[in-house]
């Protein structure tokens, strides 16, 4: 197994989830025969070389320990992320110093109690930053070295090794003479004289100062993805209930107007896009005008999430005010236009905008960038011809065009925003091949399900509304 992982070697390619699981298999069985020839060595502590060979044992599992630690991370990877819109790249870790190791050399310093002296390592002078021509540092110096926040922490382990025979084993860190911070790693234990007493301390330090800042990174990483999954949950939630609280609120069927024989039987579905998370911008609406009259639209707000949402919800707010001030279609979507035009986040949108008069049966309607309404009558269907009419919000100024339509008993008209077809399906007649089923429909509710039934089960990329308006008599 490699003693170090080299900064230098080039990025390879993430294993897949069996390679993983076998290294961490490996890995594990290699800590339980390190461990198990760890116990079968000599501990009586009298060989210095014994002392050294144990703590290389103990150190080589803390390093298995850490690198299952990895493994494990590597194998589970980040937490989930419940968002559709183009997510933030994820904090990236910081590379390791180039030539640096995540594990690095092990130092070794005795301190002899009885004779105050102390005796280190070429490799600690080097962990430590120390000139090696200097002495090395007493027990009692050895704080100075150490940072205010982690004196305690080394003076307690110190204290419990010489006073109650405890072996070290902990981390704080260390203040270079250059400045430069470093966390070290020390294990350590107490060499007892004939009489059971303590006659000095030994200990081996290792630099990990790169292995836990790649450590910090993982969690500072994990922690980030935490909170954004939160805020997309949060943000999802506000606008489900904004749409919820400005979209029709009645389900099957409705006859509108309320009052008089000449009305529309009319049902809508909302349907949401099954590969995000994030709710769009689509809207439907009927409603019943003070001269009688019907209001229907359909329209979608490019983008998802709360504030395309919100905008939605003050595009529909404004078409009903004007709607029911008697506004026509083409008047209503230009000035629609300049207030998108306005906003303080411009966007685009698009829209049809109807009124139906009962007493003539007659549909007058405007568009703004948006698929024509569809005119089913004895089992046939068609596009309406389209007036002029450019997305809202494309330009100042636009003027939109209005078309007449003259209706019949039995007749049924479908407004919808272009999600409702996905692209790859191609021709739009596959809408109008429906007419056979909608002309057998008792109902606009029933025609409704045939259309959900039909597309509504797909692999849909975006939110769709339909609105089916049946002419009862």
């Amino acid at each position: 197994m490699p003693s170090h992982l080299s900064a230098d070697r080039p990025a390879a390619q993430p294993p897949g989830r069996g390679s993983v699981d076998a290294l961490i298999s490996q890995t594990r069985r290699l800590k339980g025969e390190v461990d198990a020839v760890r116990r079968d060595a000599p501990s009586d502590g009298s060989d210095p070389r014994d002392r050294w060979q144990r703590a290389l044992y103990d150190l080589a599992l803390h390093q298995l320990n850490d690198l299952d630690e990895h493994l494990a991370q590597l194998r589970d990877g980040p937490p989930p992320v419940t968002s559709a819109a183009p997510a933030e790249p994820a904090p990236a870790a910081p590379p390791a110093p180039r030539g640096e190791s995540l594990l690095s050399r092990v130092g070794s310093a005795e301190w002899n109690l009885l004779t105050d002296q102390a005796s280190w390592s070429g490799e600690l002078y080097e962990i430590l930053g120390r000139d090696p021509a200097a002495a090395p540092l007493t027990l009692d110096e050895l704080p100075s070295l150490v940072l205010d926040a982690d004196r305690p922490k080394l003076t307690a382990m110190v204290t419990d090794c010489l006073v109650d025979a405890k072996r070290i084993d902990g981390e704080f860190r260390i203040v270079r003479p250059d400045g430069e911070v470093r966390t070290v790693h020390m294990m350590g234990e107490p060499v007892l004289d004939t009489d059971g007493g303590t006659a000095s301390m030994w200990a081996v330090l290792r630099d990990v100062s790169e292995l836990r800042r790649s450590q910090q990174a993982v969690s500072e990483t994990r922690d980030s993805l935490e909170r954004r999954r939160h805020v997309a949950q949060t943000e999802h939630r506000l606008a489900v209930e904004l749409q919820e609280a400005v979209l029709p609120p009645w389900h099957g069927t409705l006859r509108l107007p309320g009052q008089g024989p000449r009305s529309l039987d009319l049902a809508a579905r909302y349907l949401p896009a099954s590969t995000s998370a994030l709710i769009g911008g689509d809207w439907y609406d009927a409603l019943e005008l003070p001269d009688g009259e019907t209001l229907l639209s359909v329209g979608d707000l490019t983008g998802h999430g709360v504030t395309v949402t919100s905008g939605m919800a003050m595009l529909l707010g404004a078409v009903r005010g004007m709607a029911m001030a008697g506004t026509r279609p083409g008047q209503l979507l230009a000035w629609l236009n300049q207030l998108l035009d306005t906003t303080v986040q411009p966007a685009l949108g698009s829209a049809v905008c109807c009124r139906y008069r009962p007493e003539t049966r007659t549909l007058v309607w405007a568009q703004a960038g948006h698929p024509a309404p569809l005119l089913f009558r004895n089992g046939t269907g068609r596009r309406l011809n389209a007036p002029d009419g450019v997305l809202l919000g494309a330009t100042s100024g636009a003027a939109y065009g209005e078309a007449e339509e003259t209706l019949e008993a039995g007749d049924l008209v479908l407004l919808h925003t272009d999600g409702l077809v996905p692209r790859d399906w191609g021709s739009p007649h596959r809408l109008t091949d429906l007419a056979p089923r909608f002309a057998e429909a008792r109902t606009a509710q029933v025609c409704v399900r045939t259309v959900v039934e039909e597309f509504g089960e797909t692999e849909r990329e975006d939110d769709a509304c339909v609105l089916i308006a049946k002419v009862t008599s």
